[in-house]
């Protein structure tokens, strides 16, 4: 039995990661094939973050591997959708499983099957492709009945979604993700030569307790089950003997949920006399001085504070549970002590308003993060926001060639004027900081000027339905 573990994200073919340049690895397939060789299945993983689809194409027919596991995302579902096209298409894998798991699976079950997926994990992963390998014998390819968290399509044609799998609740009998088998080099190396440090993703926990209506947690669920101190941090050693990382990124969705974790956590790297720089993820309402003084105690370097709106009327509309005016305390108190920070904003949710917008524009001048992230808002299948805007969705036209990001709702205003408003915002964000240093009046002072002017007339037109743009 050889089983291939892979993906479809290739950075070659990403506009914007390559203005970025801050790749990391497929974490969740590289926890399951450590799962896969805990109980000794053997398995490859084929990282394409590097590599390009028609590499990736010659190394399955080479392989001609018995099953291949595809993580599937919105990010990547065309060529994914590609990709198994490109399998289907070639008789060497007709007893070749394929089976899809990830984030986007769970709520286009049938879509996926369509594209000739002959199997979906839903949820975890681990436990699920383990019995999926053991049951699996290249006769026949619907004989997964007694498989929880599945679905796949049986003898007569029908569509069978299997009972939910249960959470994995010790998640310290995962062993640490498989990074031997893929290239760490390549990613170590491109941090160094575009931003002079190397890095390295962790995780620590599964599960986001939340309820922010934009959010999707197909996953891990509405959950908080997390790894031991003790666990992390002997991770950590391991990595930097390993690797040595010059800095680490936690991609837990809220880093600080469990203040006596995080204490306990701080205590494991003294002890091991470990100082690593990091950077994480949290929410204004898991933080305070004392948790941020722990924060920089234990080694972080910056923390990324979600906000999303500056606008109070907004944040409840999301359900986000947080007030804007603690999201802006907390972040002046992290920069005071030293740490950097981050946020997150989200224009064109329902019901904002331009003086909604504004509002977001004076928040990240008030608080003045050192970075912060744009975009509009999109409904993911699955989310209350989804269902809220789905009778005024535009819907796309081909579901295997567009991905969530192109379905738009009925806005305050035309989808054109917000790709003005997010370039008001991220102007007049730059202008202030070019006032806070005397730089205003420079060259760059004024070339923000006129963006923000143009920003505005944008903005005007295409709210007056004068101007419309692709």
């Amino acid at each position: 039995m050889k089983i291939v573990l892979t993906h479809a994200y290739f950075l070659s073919l990403d506009p914007k990661e390559k203005a970025i340049m801050k790749p990391y690895p497929p974490l969740g397939l590289l926890y399951i094939s450590a799962w896969l060789d805990k109980f000794e299945k053997e398995n490859e993983v084929y990282d394409t973050t590097f590599s390009d689809p028609l590499h990736q194409r010659q190394y399955l027919l080479d392989a001609h591997p018995d099953i291949i596991a595809i993580y599937a995302n919105l990010l990547t579902k065309i060529k994914l959708a590609e990709l198994i096209s490109f399998i289907r298409s070639k008789n060497l894998f007709d007893q070749t499983l394929i089976v899809l798991g990830g984030p986007d699976v769970t709520y286009n079950i049938e879509n996926y099957l369509s594209l000739g997926a002959d199997v979906l994990v839903i949820g975890e992963g681990e436990e699920t492709m383990l019995e999926l390998a053991i049951s699996y014998e290249g006769k026949s390819k619907a004989q997964f009945h007694h498989i929880d968290g599945i679905a796949f399509v049986d003898e007569n044609g029908g569509v069978i979604t299997t009972r939910a799998r249960q959470k994995m609740q010790d998640l310290d009998a995962l062993p640490l993700p498989n990074r031997r088998k893929i290239d760490m080099s390549l990613y170590l190396d491109t941090w160094k030569k575009y931003h002079g440090k190397s890095s390295i993703s962790i995780s620590t926990q599964r599960g986001c307790p939340y309820t922010c209506k934009w959010c999707s947690t197909p996953v891990y669920g509405q959950s908080h089950r997390r790894r031991s101190p003790d666990t992390v941090a002997r991770e950590l050693e391991f990595i930097q003997k390993e690797y040595s990382p010059d800095q680490y990124w936690f991609v837990d969705d809220v880093f600080t949920i469990n203040h006596k974790w995080l204490n306990e956590f701080r205590y494991e790297l003294k002890r091991r006399n470990f100082n690593i720089p990091f950077e994480c993820i949290t929410r204004a309402d898991r933080l305070t001085v004392d948790v941020l003084k722990v924060l920089k105690d234990a080694g972080c370097f910056r923390v990324w504070i979600g906000a999303e709106s500056g606008s109070q009327k907004i944040l409840n509309a999301m359900d986000r549970r947080v007030d804007i005016s603690h999201v802006q305390e907390m972040i002046l108190q992290a920069k005071k002590m030293g740490i950097e920070t981050g946020t997150f904003i989200m224009l064109g949710y329902p019901g904002e308003t331009e003086s909604d917008i504004k509002l977001t524009l004076n928040y990240l001048k008030s608080a003045n993060p050192d970075d912060f992230t744009i975009t509009v808002a999109y409904p993911i299948k699955g989310t209350p926001l989804y269902t809220e805007t789905e009778a005024s969705q535009i819907k796309v036209s081909t579901w295997a060639s567009t991905t969530d990001h192109d379905i738009d709702f009925k806005r305050s205003y035309h989808r054109s004027y917000y790709f003005f408003a997010i370039r008001w915002v991220v102007n007049g964000v730059k202008l202030h900081k070019l006032h806070l240093t005397n730089g205003a009046y420079g060259m760059t002072g004024w070339k923000s000027r006129l963006k923000i002017i143009v920003a505005r007339l944008g903005m005007f037109l295409t709210k007056s339905k004068m101007l419309k743009i692709s």
